[in-house]
């Protein structure tokens, strides 16, 4: 069972249905960006923070060749990935898993379609920039207005998403609508850079954490 809206949620993405192919093809899009970011950095050593991580942690997985250590978050995680070699799982409310994190930890923390599923999201991002490393960098991937549309339409009406995240949704981004949030929880402005990607549907960012 999944509470809605400000209700507390019990299960994590993808706990109780299948991927659709779209949910797929989303999920592939958002794992060739965030590829490529990590790349970019340069790191040999990479501890990487999954906060809503999903039941399966999908693209966590796929980044244990690149990383040194992943950590994965969420309600509830398959007791199959947590066998995997270099990976650890914290099953906990995103909200109040950063008791477990001291400062300058992480060197990436991805938030892959998890900002617009939180209440308080200015806590969470004030939270991930404490325990980022010096240089370290956040992932943000969150759909757009014009996502909405395209999102409601696939779940509503033609039933190939769970309608349950969709109606979980407390928010959706633009730059004009992120910007703030990030630069209130401490991202400096010329830290952030953001572009549009899956044809406007989503908005990803790249914040460093310049100190």
């Amino acid at each position: 069972i999944v509470m809605n809206n400000n209700k507390s949620r019990y299960t994590s993405y993808g706990q109780n249905s299948n991927f659709s192919l779209i949910d797929k093809f989303g999920i592939y899009l958002s794992e060739i960006m965030i590829k490529k970011c990590i790349k970019k950095l340069r790191e040999n050593n990479i501890e990487l923070l999954d906060l809503g991580c999903g039941y399966h942690a999908v693209i966590l997985k796929k980044l244990v060749p690149i990383i040194t250590k992943g950590v994965g978050v969420d309600l509830v995680v398959h007791e199959d990935v947590k066998l995997i070699p270099k990976l650890q799982f914290v099953e906990q409310k995103i909200e109040e898993v950063f008791t477990n994190f001291q400062n300058d930890t992480f060197h990436i923390i991805l938030m892959n379609s998890v900002l617009e599923h939180l209440c308080d999201p200015i806590f969470v991002l004030s939270e991930c920039k404490r325990i980022l490393r010096k240089n370290g960098v956040l992932l943000i991937n969150v759909p757009t207005w014009t996502g909405k549309f395209f999102l409601e339409t696939s779940a509503f009406v033609f039933k190939l998403s769970p309608e349950i995240e969709i109606d979980d949704h407390k928010m959706y981004y633009d730059k004009k609508d992120l910007w703030p949030l990030l630069v209130r929880s401490g991202f400096k402005p010329s830290s952030i850079k953001m572009k549009y990607h899956k044809f406007g549907l989503n908005l990803f960012s790249i914040c460093t954490n310049k100190g």
